[in-house]
């Protein structure tokens, strides 16, 4: 009678599909909570960034133009775009001589929406009001960023 020899498989296996579904479901839950923490943070970075800018960030411009101009740039001037374009009055002009900010800088927020401007302000009746719509892109509501308390 011959004698039949069974080997062993050397300790090398593969891993077993229940291992895998494991591993799988174990980075699905770290993914549920890491994800959006990240998308999260970016959207606060752009609420910070706008809020810096239209709370101190163009402040030093509108300043330097009313310190040159005599006073903060005007609905019926063109509101921010008087801080790009000469006036048409030419004593004006002669005050005004360069763009106070670069031009084909855009006033917009991290959204990419215009900054509204209002001079004289109705909230800030001495100066002007500035504000963003938010994220949402919508005008009056909670989400806004201004240069005011809101109420």
């Amino acid at each position: 009678m011959r004698r039949v020899r069974i080997q062993r498989a050397s300790g090398r296996g593969g891993f077993t599909l229940l291992e895998v579904l494991m591993v799988i479901v174990i980075i699905g839950v770290l993914a549920a909570f890491v994800v959006p923490s990240f998308f999260g943070a970016g959207e606060k970075a752009k609420i910070d960034l706008t809020r810096a800018l239209v709370q101190s960030g163009i402040n030093g411009v509108l300043d330097l133009y009313k310190m040159r101009m005599g006073h903060y740039p005007t609905d019926d001037e063109g509101g921010l775009e008087a801080l790009i374009t000469p006036p048409d009055d030419e004593e004006l002009a002669k005050k005004w001589y360069e763009p106070f900010i670069k031009e084909g800088t855009k006033l917009e927020d991290s959204w990419g929406s215009e900054l509204i401007y209002s001079s004289p302000g109705e909230y800030n009746e001495n100066t002007y009001d500035l504000s963003s719509p938010g994220p949402n892109g919508i005008e009056g509501d909670d989400d806004d960023i201004t240069n005011w308390d809101q109420i």
